[in-house]
């Protein structure tokens, strides 16, 4: 079970760097910022995707906010707690 917590570990950090990356704007397609952010996208979104379709973005401000990074870290950290 030692392992399993760890890539759960793992994977809870990819989620927070991948979503601190995203408030980096890339200027081209092809820089290094834009392959880390895609290689990232193409980890998280598995699990990110349903849980943006299950929960709306709130509006506020005029800026949709996706919280699905948090719910999925909170979602893991208790499966992290369960095992």
């Amino acid at each position: 079970m030692g392992l399993i917590k760890e890539l759960i570990w793992i994977y809870i950090w990819v989620l927070i760097i991948s979503a601190l990356l995203s408030w980096f704007p890339t200027s081209s397609s092809s820089g290094g910022l834009a392959t880390t952010k895609r290689v990232l996208a193409q980890i998280t979104e598995p699990v990110l995707r349903p849980i943006r379709q299950f929960m709306p973005r709130p509006n506020i401000g005029g800026v949709g906010i996706d919280f699905s990074v948090l719910i999925a870290v909170i979602l893991l950290t208790v499966i992290m707690n369960i095992i």
